[in-house]
């Protein structure tokens, strides 16, 4: 299966309430947590069925007739109305300092803006909010056109990420028409941990 996937597939506290009078205070505070942002790297896991297994699925073309099997997205849409769309994101970068999980349903997304890999950050489910990803837990992941992600039930996810120059990329994205409403579970590490992850992804590096 590696193999299929390289030849077919070349192949991210409450704040205590201030005095809103106190407005030389507060600007204070804000710049010292700006000079105090830690930054973490997180280098790119190479992308096979072994190493995204802990977070979902990679799926790739397969001939058609094939039979439904393991190597199929297994998906879990049955607590709501699944929602299939287009989404058109622009050029976020290769940083991000927020973490999401879904705890009711599996999520799917893919490029459909060929000649633009993207990246995802993935971290374990835990399936709640108060048991956020450690840095050493996320693990991220370079998605090349012609192939989709499958996150399993719960798992953190943060992206689709990617600094490609234009307007942006279309993504397919299947999840449930609710997802974004009430299942939209986010941990905020700058905010609750004065973090910040940065991608380094060596072969553009290189």
């Amino acid at each position: 299966m590696q193999s299929l996937i390289a030849k077919r597939c070349s192949l991210s506290r409450p704040v205590p309430r201030t005095n809103r009078t106190s407005f030389a205070p507060r600007a204070q505070a804000s710049a010292n947590e700006t000079q105090t942002l830690k930054q973490v790297v997180l280098n790119v896991t190479p992308l096979t069925p072994e190493n995204i297994k802990p977070f979902g699925q990679i799926v790739t073309t397969s001939d058609d007739g094939k039979l439904f099997d393991k190597e199929d997205a297994q998906l879990v849409l049955d607590q709501g109305t699944p929602r299939f769309y287009i989404m058109k994101l622009p050029a976020r970068g290769l940083r991000f300092h927020r973490i999401t999980y879904h705890g009711k349903c599996t999520q799917c997304l893919g490029s459909l803006t060929p000649g633009h890999p993207w990246y995802v950050a993935l971290a374990a489910p835990t399936l709640s909010l108060d048991r956020w990803p450690k840095p050493e837990d996320i693990r991220v992941f370079k998605i090349p056109f012609g192939c989709f992600v499958k996150f399993e039930v719960g798992t953190w996810h943060a992206g689709p990420l990617f600094g490609a120059p234009g307007t942006g990329i279309d993504f397919y994205n299947l999840e449930l028409a609710d997802t974004n409403v009430v299942d939209h579970n986010t941990h905020d590490y700058r905010r609750d941990n004065g973090l910040e992850f940065v991608v380094l992804d060596e072969e553009l590096a290189a």
